[in-house]
């Protein structure tokens, strides 16, 4: 394939994605016919040093695009893929014009950390960060106060950085924390106590729709009373313990025994 191929398809790429009623499996086949053609003519390895300008601005535009798009199907791991490939453009590649396209990407990464509880690797990446761009972009400030926030426990704070998001791509990553948020908060809630009205828990939960607040009790197994509005926990009281008597009752003679020869 020829570079003015390459550049037809990539700008036909971009209308796609750019369109209100963007086609997202039309995407994906620009996107895996353009990485191909990338491949073969080494602009996404890193055979790529002697491309022009021009040729690097091309790949780093379809990568971005790519993890865009990622994001939009619910792929993380074709994300982290394509963010992975960006490091190269953004860190080996200081001639080029910057993206404006890179912290907002570079921002998504660090909540697709802190979603999986990547702790360490969130902490590795920032450092990666020029110090101008880690106080002062909001993308980036963003990810660090959110970590923040889940390092105290302030899970409010955590539900409405939604209502702030850089960009619309951030509510995917910061819907699977609020996921395992509630979770943890239902493992405590289960061990505080045995029920909770059905209106404290969504409270709890940060749930506005008593619907959400029924799915996720079905998923959790709980019992609920429709004329009561609660919800009833499993408590360790209710399940059934199996006492070996046998066993303890030989073991208790065995040691009397023993004690017996000793005296």
């Amino acid at each position: 394939m020829t570079l003015q191929n390459i550049k037809e398809l990539a700008q036909a790429l971009k209308a796609e994605f750019n369109s209100p009623s963007c086609n997202l499996d039309k995407c994906g086949q620009l996107l895996l016919k353009l990485k191909i053609a990338l491949m073969e003519i080494s602009f996404l390895t890193h055979d790529a040093k002697h491309a022009s300008t021009e040729e690097l601005l091309l790949a780093r535009d379809v990568l971005e695009i790519g993890a865009q798009w990622s994001i939009r199907t619910k792929d993380i791991d074709s994300f982290e893929r394509y963010i992975a490939q960006l490091q190269s453009y953004y860190n080996d590649y200081s001639h080029l014009p910057p993206s404006s396209q890179k912290y907002s990407l570079i921002g998504l990464n660090l909540v697709c950390l802190l979603s999986q509880n990547r702790i360490s690797d969130f902490h590795t990446a920032l450092e990666k960060i020029e110090p101008e761009q880690l106080h002062n972009n909001p993308s980036i400030q963003y990810a660090i106060k959110l970590e923040q926030s889940l390092m105290e426990g302030s899970y409010n704070r955590v539900w409405s950085s939604r209502q702030v998001v850089p960009a619309a791509e951030y509510l995917f990553f910061i819907d699977i924390l609020m996921g395992t948020i509630r979770n943890e908060i239902a493992s405590c809630s289960e061990k505080a106590y045995t029920s909770l009205p059905l209106k404290d828990a969504g409270t709890l939960l940060f749930f506005t729709d008593m619907g959400d607040i029924l799915n996720f009790a079905k998923e959790r197994n709980w019992k609920v009373n429709p004329a009561e509005q609660k919800a009833y926990f499993h408590s360790s009281a209710d399940e059934k313990v199996t006492i070996p008597a046998e066993q303890i009752i030989k073991q208790a003679l065995f040691y009397a025994r023993d004690m017996d020869r000793i005296v």
